[in-house]
């Protein structure tokens, strides 16, 4: 017999391809499949962002190896954009380019942590951070976030999760799956005591470009002095861009860490896909209007699912934001893993269960909403208000 890495092995196969699976055996009978499953674009890319990603990746410029930290004009591109977003000194020496959100983690993980330490993670947490430190051998802890404070987590909660030797706490605002949308102050006051037990906050905000108010700083943690030495900001370039497919995301953070972020680098990819960076180094300024616009229409998604769920009394909204929405299903007894494979196999509906995001969370499923457009969600209220499992 074969002997693996026992940390891998006992993972988990990739539930997003499970799911997919399910929609396979739909018969189509109760209209077209309406997929909220994988968070992905439910729209196409900018033309002008497709024809920069043709002319580079057509370009000899690009077909060799490039700095490990990132191109130079999309660190200094993306270091401008933070820097006026959030209205802090960030320049391109706290940026560290990566292939995606996920690399991104993995890489900030690894320089933080090493097997045998301790991360804390939200229950509900996103999938892949948690099998990430897994499969490093670093222990994860989860601070719980209940229904009735929004899915939000509590300060106390994590004041109480922190002691010696914690080496971070890992939050995803928006959040995937439940969509919350943590307040500035909220994130001011866990940094705080964070930063007191000597502990890194990691803040994946893969989705912040879907807040409600783009004028909006979504928190303050970059004007705090000594940010550098107790905070990690996370990024993907794939929501905004819509470009999944490319893996672009980005690492805001000291220079100390990003030269250590840099030796893992080295040995994971050496750097990130050249031509895509060459794009989006393009399309950060020239595009933010379209984005602007995008951020409209993904708000638009977001009003038309809370009105079909307002009529829906049995399926409880319990959370949305930015992509994502939690759902409680009308099941209590019955596991969130076997109502999203009726409601894939026999209305046509693809999400994710809550099972997949920690212990506790059989009763919800995770709508992405934003992969359908509005009219495709309104027809939600017929396959969900008709809908029932066999035998009940």
């Amino acid at each position: 017999m074969p002997h693996f890495n026992p940390l891998v092995e006992k993972l988990s196969p990739p539930p997003v391809p499970s799911v997919l699976a399910w929609a396979k055996s739909y018969d189509g009978s109760r209209g077209p499949l309406i997929d909220l499953s994988q968070a992905v674009p439910g729209y196409a890319a900018h033309p002008d962002m497709l024809a920069w990603l043709g002319e580079a990746a057509a370009s000899t410029a690009y077909t060799g190896y490039g700095a490990i930290e990132g191109e130079a004009v999309l660190r200094e591109a993306y270091a401008a954009h933070v820097a006026s977003l959030y209205g802090a000194a960030v320049t391109s020496d706290n940026i560290h380019i990566t292939s995606g959100c996920n690399q991104a983690f993995i890489c900030t993980a690894m320089a933080i942590a090493s097997a045998g330490d301790t991360i804390l993670m939200t229950n509900p947490y996103y999938f892949n951070q948690e099998t990430t430190l897994s499969m490093l051998g670093i222990n994860v802890e989860l601070v719980p976030c209940d229904a009735g404070h929004g899915f939000l987590p509590e300060v106390d909660a994590v004041a109480a999760a922190l002691r010696p030797g914690i080496r971070a706490l890992a939050l995803v605002s928006p959040n995937n799956p439940t969509g919350a949308i943590y307040p500035p102050e909220l994130l001011a006051r866990i940094h705080e005591v964070c930063r007191a037990n000597g502990t890194w906050l990691i803040l994946d905000e893969t989705y912040r470009d879907f807040l409600p108010d783009a004028g909006a700083a979504p928190h303050g943690l970059l004007q705090v002095e000594g940010w550098q030495d107790s905070v990690v900001g996370l990024y993907s370039f794939s929501k905004s861009f819509c470009i999944p497919g490319h893996r672009l995301g980005a690492i805001t953070a000291g220079p100390a860490l990003i030269d250590q972020i840099t030796k893992i680098m080295d040995n994971l990819q050496i750097c990130a896909p050249r031509s895509a960076q060459a794009a989006v180094a393009k399309a950060i300024p020239a595009l933010a209007d379209w984005r602007l616009g995008n951020r409209t229409e993904i708000a638009a998604r977001a009003d038309a699912l809370r009105d079909v769920m307002s009529r829906l009394p049995q399926w409880k909204l319990q959370a949305i934001g930015a992509y994502f929405a939690y759902i409680r299903h009308p099941f209590p007894d019955i596991d969130s893993q076997f109502v999203a494979e009726k409601l894939a196999k026999l209305a046509g509906v693809v999400c994710l269960p809550g099972d997949y995001f920690g212990e506790g969370q059989e009763n919800y499923l995770r709508f992405a909403f934003a992969n359908a457009d509005a009219d495709t969600i309104r027809k939600l209220e017929e396959r969900l208000s008709g809908f029932n499992l066999p035998g009940l």
